[in-house]
């Protein structure tokens, strides 16, 4: 099941909202706490998106989840989200999942509404007939109430984690703490009736008629007048606990019961925690309840799961699994969630990437962050080198094949044999010179920098796949061949040989550019010329002036821009025009470059065709000038052959088990597949979802270099199949 993850982050970004303004939340939940929930689902076979709950939720939920109305499976939201600022915060994601449509865990709106007010909270238990302590409500620290009995708890009625609490015993230190507060949160204060005594914490899960209540737990405070603070609960492991509680049994089935009683008539779905005191004769009161009980492995929710013999992982998973009920009548068939490695591989692969995605992404912030122009030769090779020791510990051999004009080839194979099950095929140079590099940058849900599309993002996917291949130990049973080049930015000028050699002995070629941003696995790409035409002009040239070369010139351009008018199937692009004079003349020769990308070799025969007619073509009141053209380099386009067809559904097949749309995909942009022999099955794109190559734009997007690796690790599995 796909289920994306909310959370809120500790700070408000102005990026992230219309406007400040309000009370903004004091809570929320660590990055490394919203990981290891990412990572329980994952290892209960749930492909799991991590979504910040802003002003761009609704877009990331549009990409993610399952569009039910066109009959796919439904997916679920698992929400952490506090909310961001303003009044009754916990409702604003479920407020928002029931606008979209979009299933989700734990209260709605109403629920959340009633129980974070704690004075209409106590409102709806004394209707209900279930003991919670007196109460009084102020808005101003002068207001009277005859009937106070001191002592008094004094908080916030619409805070949570005890912000706030104070316990006193005179109206003026009431009225101090009363108008601190107002202050503080802008809000009426709740003053309660303290309950001098043992305090408890009940979790409970589940849904009318099931709901289940985990074993008590006691709050140790060491004195019947101590209450538990803000920062007790922030300190590691929080106040020291008890579980199950020393209660008779009558007592534990009391407050069994009365937990029962006041989830359900306060409306809360799924799980909770209810907070209660008990006074010297054992009398029971209900304080609160928290409809966003604590996921934390201090908080006293995962202590009592533990104590009823839950996992971390189970609980998490648990709680899915109610919602899920609730929502669809049936529970979700779970492959286990341990990681133990009798699990279907996708599950294996997926928890061990959501456990090491930061790695991942310190590993492609050092390969962005190294310019590996074309002609840099000394960081093409030292992305090389940092390549090749990766590779090593993985158990993989190296062979290095020196070159002059760019960085050297590296060839890798993790087994003896003749034929490679897999070849993967990548490169180590961008296009981007010195001045042009991008460093890495996180914006939102896309991380942007140099390359990271074009060939950096796709590195990184395929050291993360094969870590998680031998994690799942599978990746001996692959026999896997690694080729990685330095000329893609020349069109494979010198690597075509070694693509087309190696590739004869695999049974299955793959690349790692970006797939599209619509999930596009690419099956055809366009072939390539580049071409280079020097003119020169003919004959005793000391006369040149502007009548010379550069109108010929002119014209030129004008005749290639007319045929770039109507591009359905081709790109033709001036990359560059330089003309100089001798001894200081007007320009006598010049150098025009040429791109040329077409979707048939037929059409870059006629392109070719037009460009050498144009070029050649002797302007009318010209002087004559040789033209010699140079086609520098050439890759033919792909199409898609039957091999590639059957390629493609075995991993359209894997893609739905990961829960994971892909499609197919006509790259503009060249590829190394180009030079692979035709008849074998050969994809690329299997790098992480991008856009903009070769731009100060390229990007890839963050939650897509998981999936794509947990992806690849699959498909290199499968091409090992007998």
């Amino acid at each position: 099941m796909k289920v994306a993850l909310i959370y809120n982050e500790n700070k408000i970004d102005p990026n992230d909202v219309i406007n400040v303004f309000g009370m903004t939340t004091k809570e929320h939940y660590s990055k490394k706490a919203v990981e290891r929930v990412a990572q329980a689902l994952e290892k209960g076979g749930h492909t799991v998106k991590v979504v910040e709950g802003d002003i761009h939720l609704a877009d990331e939920l549009r990409e993610f989840m399952p569009k039910v109305v066109a009959g796919e499976t439904p997916g679920m939201v698992f929400n952490m989200a506090y909310g961001i600022q303003g009044q009754n915060r916990y409702t604003h994601v479920p407020a928002m999942m029931e606008m979209l449509g979009i299933p989700y865990i734990g209260s709605g709106p109403a629920g959340h509404a009633i129980v974070q007010d704690k004075v209409m909270t106590k409102i709806v238990l004394q209707k209900n007939n279930i003991p919670t302590p007196g109460f009084w409500v102020f808005r101003t620290p002068e207001d009277i109430h005859d009937d106070l009995v001191f002592p008094v708890i004094v908080k916030p009625k619409l805070e949570s984690t005890s912000m706030g609490m104070e316990v006193v015993y005179n109206w003026d230190d009431l009225r101090a703490a009363v108008r601190v507060q107002i202050e503080k949160f802008q809000q009426d204060i709740l003053v309660e009736q303290f309950i001098s005594g043992r305090e408890f914490a009940v979790g409970v899960i589940g849904n009318h008629p099931s709901v289940d209540i985990f074993p008590i737990v006691e709050i140790n405070l060491g004195h019947p007048d101590q209450i538990q603070t803000i920062d007790d609960k922030k300190k590691k492991g929080g106040v020291d606990k008890t579980c199950p509680a020393k209660l008779s049994k009558e007592k534990a089935e009391e407050m069994r019961q009365m937990c029962i009683k006041a989830f359900g008539c306060l409306g809360l779905n799924d799980y909770s925690r209810v907070d209660f005191r008990m006074d010297k004769d054992e009398n029971l009161y209900i304080l609160e309840l928290n409809s966003m009980a604590s996921l934390g492995l201090g908080g006293s929710l995962f202590y009592a799961a533990k104590t009823a013999g839950y996992t971390y992982e189970s609980l998490i998973n648990k709680i899915l699994d109610v919602a899920v009920i609730r929502y669809f009548g049936s529970p979700i068939q779970h492959n286990g969630t341990e990681t133990d490695l009798t699990q279907p591989l996708r599950v294996v692969a997926r928890t061990y990437l959501r456990g090491h995605l930061q790695s991942i992404k310190d590993t492609l912030r050092d390969f962005v962050n190294l310019n590996t122009h074309v002609y840099n030769q000394e960081h093409v090779n030292q992305l090389g080198r940092i390549i090749s020791k990766r590779l090593r510990h993985l158990g993989f051999d190296e062979q290095v094949y020196r070159e002059n004009d760019v960085g050297d080839f590296h060839y890798f194979r993790n087994h003896s044999e003749s034929e490679n099950d897999v070849l993967i095929i990548s490169h180590l140079d961008t296009h981007y010179g010195p001045d042009d590099l991008i460093n890495y940058h996180e914006n939102n849900d896309k991380i942007l920098g140099s390359g990271i599309a074009e060939s950096k993002g796709g590195l990184a996917v395929m050291l993360g796949a094969l870590h998680a291949l031998r994690f799942a130990k599978k990746l001996r049973k692959i026999r896997c061949a690694i080729l990685l080049t330095t000329d893609d930015s020349l069109g494979g000028r010198y690597s075509k040989r070694f693509v087309n050699e190696y590739s004869k002995k695999s049974k299955y070629i793959i690349g790692l550019k970006s797939g599209s941003k619509d999930g596009g696995i690419i099956t055809t790409c366009y072939g390539r010329s580049d071409y280079q035409i020097r003119f020169t002009a003919v004959g005793d040239q000391s006369d040149s002036d502007i009548r010379g070369i550069i109108p010929v010139l002119a014209k030129k351009l004008h005749a290639l821009e007319k045929i770039s008018k109507n591009e359905d199937d081709y790109r033709l692009r001036t990359t560059s025009v330089v003309a100089k004079g001798s001894h200081g003349h007007t320009p006598n020769y010049a150098t025009l470059s040429l791109t040329c990308v077409y979707q048939t070799e037929k059409l870059g025969e006629t392109l070719d065709s037009k460009i050498r007619s144009i070029m050649k073509k002797r302007e009318e009141g010209s002087k004559k000038l040789d033209v010699a053209i140079h086609k520098i380099q050439t890759r033919p386009p792909v199409l898609e052959e039957p091999s590639d067809t059957e390629f493609y559904n075995k991993v359209e097949e894997l893609a739905k088990k990961h829960d994971m749309k892909i499609k197919k995909h006509c790259q503009i942009v060249s590829s190394d597949i180009s030079n692979v022999p035709i008849e074998l099955p050969a994809l690329d794109g299997f790098g992480p979802l991008g856009h903009y190559y070769r731009s100060p734009k390229e990007y890839i997007i963050h939650d897509s270099i998981l999936d794509r690796a947990a992806l690849l690790s699959s498909v290199l599995y499968k091409c090992a199949e007998k």
